[in-house]
């Protein structure tokens, strides 16, 4: 009988990775939301009372990767940093969530993103918990596959 996956046994892959940015493990993913924006139109004609609606283009939202911070390992600045004006360093991503057998069984492909913020830890004297940071990341596109 199928069961639902769990959330916590996934991994983030670059596409072509010659210089792996994002080769470390992350505690947290956020945001891979696919939708389609509704154009509603109405014309003088018709006697309907209430607006026609059409699918319009395809929004996806911004992906935001989270991670613990690691003695020395500032990749996530780094790439922040080379974001110039009308030049930006893009990669391809493949997030994939994966069964018991640590294979992908669902696969999320995330075309041409880069950074557009990267957010330090909130520090606190009194607090306990592991130091994370987080980079979101602007993309052109999100697919969706079975593993």
């Amino acid at each position: 009988m199928p069961y639902p996956l769990p959330v916590f046994r996934f991994k983030v892959e670059e596409v072509n990775a010659s210089d792996p940015t994002l080769g470390v493990a992350f505690s947290e993913i956020s945001g891979l939301t696919q939708e389609i924006q509704i154009i509603e139109y109405r014309d003088g004609l018709t006697s309907q009372q209430s607006a026609m609606k059409m699918p319009g283009i395809q929004k996806v939202n911004n992906v935001t990767l989270k991670r613990g911070i690691i003695k020395g390992d500032n990749a996530f600045y780094d790439w922040l940093n080379t974001v110039k004006l009308n030049t930006i360093s893009r990669k391809d991503l493949i997030i994939s969530l994966l069964d018991e057998n640590d294979l992908p069984a669902m696969v999320w492909n995330i075309k041409q993103a880069f950074p557009v913020k990267v957010e330090g830890p909130s520090l606190k004297a009194t607090g306990n918990e592991i130091a994370v940071e987080s980079i979101e990341l602007a993309h052109e596109g999100l697919t969706v596959s079975n593993g």
